[in-house]
């Protein structure tokens, strides 16, 4: 055991071959079972795969989001920006959001707010410049958002009283 952690990850793998990388088969069933959202677009934006955690998070099943654009998860009042931003990225091949987790409003099924914070991809056709789709991996950050802004209310509430002295 060392001073940082405790023991290697693995020692009974330590003097034989390292394991291959997974296939094609089981990185497809991590996509699939995944606790994280995975919702993948079209380079036109419309919906090709999503995974059982995201039917979870905002409510749609997999079948009723395939074929339809973001639009389902979108804040109406943003999705003029969304659009935009998207389109850039498709004709351009370049997110400034590729390292980024961001953190935004979202909308489920029922209408009812809530904040993911996701991680995009762009996916390439081997060979190609623009990209051939984008990837989101999603998850909820309603209770660390409702955190958030309820110490921001805290804090202003006693900014404010101490003012008033």
């Amino acid at each position: 055991m060392d001073d940082f952690g405790g023991e290697s990850a693995c020692l009974a793998n330590e003097f034989e071959q390292p394991p291959s990388e997974p296939d094609d088969r089981q990185l497809a069933q991590i996509l699939r079972d995944t606790g994280d959202a995975v919702v993948i677009c079209d380079r036109d934006g419309t919906i090709v795969f999503w995974n059982a955690a995201a039917t979870a998070l905002f409510g749609w099943t997999a079948l009723e989001a395939a074929g339809n654009t973001l639009q389902l998860i979108v804040p109406d009042r943003l999705w003029d920006r969304h659009e935009r931003g998207f389109t850039t990225v498709m004709e351009t091949g370049h997110t400034e959001y590729g390292n980024r987790l961001l953190q935004v409003p979202a909308k489920h099924r029922d209408g009812h707010s809530i904040s993911i914070a996701f991680t995009v991809t762009l996916l390439h056709h081997a060979g190609q410049r623009r990209p051939s789709g984008i990837a989101a991996v999603i998850r909820d950050d309603t209770e660390r958002w409702n955190a958030v802004r309820a110490l921001r209310s805290a804090a202003a509430e006693t900014s404010a009283a101490a003012d008033g002295r």
